[in-house]
């Protein structure tokens, strides 16, 4: 025994000399530590670390290092009790299911990172900007067609990149109507998560339940009416706040899709329809059908370097402006490297990730997630229990607040299952901090779109959030 663990096991004997676990320890090799210090200590290291999370703008200290930290204290202070208790392999078998789903979930996320990178590489999401730009709409239409292409594009890319595209269109036009991008913000973070709510490949709650085997792929679509009502009731309203007029005509660099980006987007397209292949009909898990579509990428990246050309010397007068952009993708092509696309994940995201669904899954093991479920669902009723799943997204994260539901794996039916992805999915629209697409605006259209003036539409937010659910009720009545 190394010096370190001697101290561990000092410091644990020291604060915890005489602890009595509700177990029986003959039958069983779960302990209840929830009325215990180790539980105590474990919320309360968790709390600290949450509260660094949402100060990330303040602190300047990336969400990911207090939660992998947390993460790590919690499963020691676990595995040192059972070990205590003569439970060697008990915290091992536990953490190492955690850890399974998570590994799922970041090979998924990874490779869908990697197609964002290489088509904004690409200049994918650059040529629909400068078509928006270029058509010189008016406000009010702008404001819809931002919202409607947010709702629409999110399915498929991430809430978090459709919303920053969106609203650099925003600023982009909106340069002399801070009015319109303020609003124009809290409608594209509502349309970008409302969304993701009804695709498994929209957001990372709905990607959780899919992979869960809970809701079949097909099934997310029956929340798309639900999802377009809790846009367009809030959008609606604010419509009649937009300004009259038109921007004026933007003049700046011509935005241009490089050479393979429509390929690459068919590519994506071919891997969503590959790992959903992979689930539905071979029953394996879609990350596997992900790494798959993976190659797809990488032997096109492989095309594109043995195909490039370089043509003319710049230095030379026959070297037009539409020589210019060929050699410019020439050139892009000869350095297209898919690990480069890898490296530029979101990787304080991926690890953030990692901290939550360990440290979530270790306060479900010491048994608190029990406590709440047979609270929440036992006690209040699964509709009620799954409505304030939503509102605590919005003030906690989604993400956590869903793997918490997931673990307890309450027993309720299909509907209910598919409500839960609702609110967990829309609820996050209800304040600024309660979505990574909010939050990225914030830093975006800084001084703009703040979290005074979304919270000022938080109301009409919630009347889209409540409408939503009423409809998915009468809407997908017969899955209740």
């Amino acid at each position: 025994m190394n010096l370190s663990t001697r101290f561990a096991y000092l410091l644990f004997i020291f604060f915890v000399p005489t602890i009595a676990f509700a177990s029986n320890t003959s039958e069983t090799s779960h302990l209840d530590l929830t009325d215990n210090i180790i539980g105590y200590l474990a919320l309360g290291v968790f709390a600290i670390a949450y509260l660094l999370v949402i100060f990330e703008e303040q602190l300047h200290l990336p969400k990911s290092k207090p939660v992998l930290l947390a993460a790590g204290i919690i499963w020691i202070m676990i595995a040192i009790a059972y070990q205590q208790h003569g439970f060697d392999d008990s915290a091992e078998i536990a953490i190492r299911h955690n850890f399974l789903e998570y590994a799922e979930l970041f090979f998924f996320l990874l490779v869908a990172m990697t197609y964002i990178n290489a088509m904004i590489e690409r200049g994918v999401f650059d040529a629909l900007r400068g078509w928006l730009v270029e058509k010189n709409f008016s406000y009010k239409s702008l404001f819809w067609l931002l919202g409607i292409l947010a709702f629409f594009i999110s399915p498929i890319a991430d809430n978090l990149t459709t919303a920053l595209i969106m609203c650099t269109v925003a600023l982009t036009v909106g340069t002399k109507e801070p009015k319109f991008v303020a609003i124009s913000c809290i409608a594209i973070v509502v349309a970008a998560n409302a969304g993701g709510a009804f695709s498994p490949f929209g957001d990372i709650t709905t990607l959780m339940v899919w992979q869960k085997g809970l809701v079949r792929f097909t099934e997310f679509f029956t929340l798309f009416l639900p999802s377009f009502v809790n846009y367009l009731v809030p959008a609606a309203i604010m419509h009649f706040f937009i300004p009259s007029g038109s921007p004026d005509k933007v003049d700046g660099e011509q935005l241009v899709m490089h050479r393979g980006g429509i390929v690459i987007v068919v590519l994506f397209l071919l891997t969503i329809l590959t790992a959903v292949s992979f689930h539905n009909f071979l029953h394996l898990p879609p990350a596997i059908g992900m790494m798959t579509g993976l190659a797809y990428l990488k032997f096109f990246g492989y095309y594109l370097k043995r195909t490039y050309r370089f043509s003319g010397n710049p230095t030379e007068d026959r070297f037009n402006e539409g020589m210019e952009a060929r050699n410019t993708d020439y050139t892009r092509d000869k350095d297209f490297d898919v690990f480069k696309k890898v490296a530029g994940a979101e990787w304080d995201t991926l690890f953030f990730f990692y901290g939550v669904i360990m440290a979530v899954g270790g306060l479900g093991f010491i048994g608190y997630l029990g406590m709440i479920s047979e609270t929440m669902y036992g006690e209040l009723g699964p509709t009620v229990a799954n409505v304030i799943v939503g509102v605590l997204s919005a003030i906690v994260d989604n993400i956590p607040v869903m793997f918490a539901v997931l673990t307890m794996n309450p027993d309720m039916s299909h509907g209910q299952w598919l409500l839960v992805t609702l609110t967990a999915g829309v609820g996050g629209s209800l304040l600024s901090i309660g979505s990574a697409a909010g939050v990225a605006l914030m830093g975006h259209a800084r001084g703009i779109y703040t979290f005074a003036s979304h919270l000022k539409w938080t109301p009409i937010i919630a009347l889209g959030y409540i409408a939503s659910i009423y409809v998915h009720l009468w809407v997908n009545a017969s899955h209740f």
